[in-house]
């Protein structure tokens, strides 16, 4: 099976861009895929732990723990979750926080990349 790196530069609320890339992340991993998922802009937002769950709202805590304990790599671009107010302190254990430099090195070594967003 091959690596797959997925950027997502989501937008405002209301975008369904994390909602379709953790989708995408889910269904190459039960492929047997390696998958990087890089969340950069808003889509840092997915990193804050101990987030309160709504009905009828997209809710992804949950479903990125469950792919995370099946290898899934997500990484936020920490300058993103900085300018947020999101700091180590509140990030989701298992997450990765880094700079584009990071996105950049596993699209090199991914034999797919797939850029979702950047609206």
């Amino acid at each position: 099976m091959g690596k797959l790196t997925i950027g997502c530069f989501a937008s405002l609320v209301g975008s369904l861009n994390l909602d379709f890339a953790v989708k995408l992340s889910a269904a190459a991993i039960e492929k047997g895929h390696t998958v990087d998922l890089w969340l950069s802009g808003n889509g840092t937002m997915l990193s804050i732990k101990d987030q309160r769950p709504f009905k009828d709202y997209s809710h992804l805590e949950k479903p990125l723990k469950e792919l995370m304990a099946k290898g899934l790599t997500v990484t936020a671009c920490e300058a993103c979750a900085e300018a947020r107010g999101y700091n180590k302190d509140v990030t989701m254990e298992g997450f990765k926080r880094h700079s584009m430099d990071w996105y950049l090195a596993s699209t090199f070594s991914a034999d797919r990349v797939l850029h979702i967003g950047g609206e």
